[in-house]
């Protein structure tokens, strides 16, 4: 974790440095702010990478002399059947076609990103895969 926060606090100072000189030349708003969002949000992802890299323990892409099979093991749980993120896809096509389209498309939207948070937040509560 310590080399990718490096690398995005890097990088933020190179988009910083840009975002000025864009700025300064093209004297043009939007694109300025975003260049500085973007500095923004790299340095948001640096600092917590190397905030959490101080707190947990070295990994295998930390050390210079880690071979590949270092790093293996258990990643973590990933649900492998979920109907959760379809119904939360849908809902959000609907509801940015609605800032296309017409607010009203909103109200059709909501439906479909309410059962799908909710879904997937009590997943493994109820039903065959209930584990608590």
């Amino acid at each position: 974790m310590k080399i990718q926060g490096r690398m995005f606090i890097w990088l933020a100072l190179f988009i910083l440095v840009m975002a000025i000189v864009y700025g300064v030349w093209s004297k043009e708003a939007a694109g300025t702010t975003a260049l500085f969002m973007a500095f923004g949000l790299s340095i948001m992802i640096g600092y917590y990478l190397a905030f959490t890299a101080r707190r947990v323990d070295a990994g295998a892409q930390d050390n210079k002399n880690a071979d590949v099979a270092d790093d293996a093991g258990e990643l973590g749980f990933f649900s492998p059947h979920s109907w959760q993120p379809l119904s939360l896809g849908l809902g959000g096509a609907l509801a940015f076609m609605g800032i296309i389209f017409g607010w009203w498309l909103m109200f059709f939207s909501a439906p479909f990103i309410m059962a799908g948070l909710f879904g997937w937040v009590f997943e493994y509560y109820r039903g065959e895969n209930a584990n608590q």
